[in-house]
């Protein structure tokens, strides 16, 4: 079993977690693409088996979360799991739909984030996190991201539900934060669900529970994955000298292909230069 199998993360559970239940459900080797924070829900992808070699395809997707932002509470994680370290009263009139709807507008695009304190990038071979549980003050350089796209979805009790699609790299728990800040007032994210990652939808994944008996219905191969790539047929004596690293002369386009010998699926192959390279063989 060789491909990419969707999972609907549970709240409460690490994505390392998950990739230990479904190696021993399926008895396979099982990787991910990227961590999903344990208290954040939704879609977690999952490289089975050879689909372990794709991961470079998979890395580098913008993703579609849902989120809650408490309001009028700020905790020293910037989620739920941390302390309430400040409060502030919410006026009424700082949750009107039109004042959110033109706070969401005014944070699409391209802009500097600074991560949160309470995350897993390391600085000097130290987590961030570990710095902020000692104590110890560090500089965090703000990194590029992209906010495409933020839709309110509904507001209610001192609670704003928003739906974003940003690129690799953003925090939610920081966006959320801006978006109180801008409001004038203080915030956190209280949940988070995460709806898609590149193509991958929640919609096409599975729960832990569900993989043994409906795992054939929703598992991607690493051929399916693959099958909006132009395709490259060999014949025999091609295909050896391809396996063998040897580059061969194509007059095509620069970029990915699929690699197939007699109808049969191969791998995939790079051109660059009108040289088709070996890429991922399974």
């Amino acid at each position: 079993m060789d491909g990419i199998i969707v999972i609907n993360k549970p709240k409460n559970c690490t994505s390392h977690d998950v990739v230990r239940k479904v190696k021993k459900i399926l008895n396979e080797k099982v990787g991910h693409t990227g961590t999903l924070d344990p208290n954040a829900t939704g879609v977690l992808p999952l490289l089975v088996g050879k689909g372990t070699q794709i991961s470079k395809y998979l890395i580098n997707h913008d993703k579609v979360y849902e989120a809650v932002l408490k309001i009028g509470e700020k905790t020293d994680t910037a989620d739920a799991e941390g302390k309430i370290i400040e409060t502030q009263n919410v006026k009424l009139s700082t949750l009107k739909e039109e004042n959110i709807k033109i706070v969401l507008k005014s944070l699409i695009g391209e802009q500097k984030q600074i991560p949160p304190m309470y995350s897993a990038i390391k600085i000097n071979g130290k987590k961030l996190y570990e710095y902020a549980r000692s104590g110890e003050i560090i500089k965090v350089e703000p990194r590029l991201i992209y906010i495409y796209n933020l839709e309110l979805i509904k507001v209610a009790n001192q609670e704003i539900t928003y739906k974003v699609h940003c690129s690799k790299g953003t925090y939610i728990r920081t966006l959320c934060e801006q978006i109180a800040e801008k409001l004038g007032t203080v915030g956190y994210m209280k949940e988070l669900k995460r709806l898609q990652v590149g193509e991958f939808k929640i919609e096409d994944s599975l729960t832990i529970d569900e993989i043994e008996k409906n795992i054939q219905k929703k598992f991607i191969t690493i051929e399916e994955y693959f099958k909006k790539y132009p395709k490259i047929n060999l014949d025999l004596r091609k295909l050896q000298l391809f396996l063998n690293g040897v580059q061969l002369n194509y007059n095509l386009e620069n970029g990915v292909y699929t690699i197939y010998n007699n109808e049969k699926f191969i791998g995939t192959g790079t051109i660059k230069n009108n040289l088709l390279k070996r890429d991922i063989v399974i």
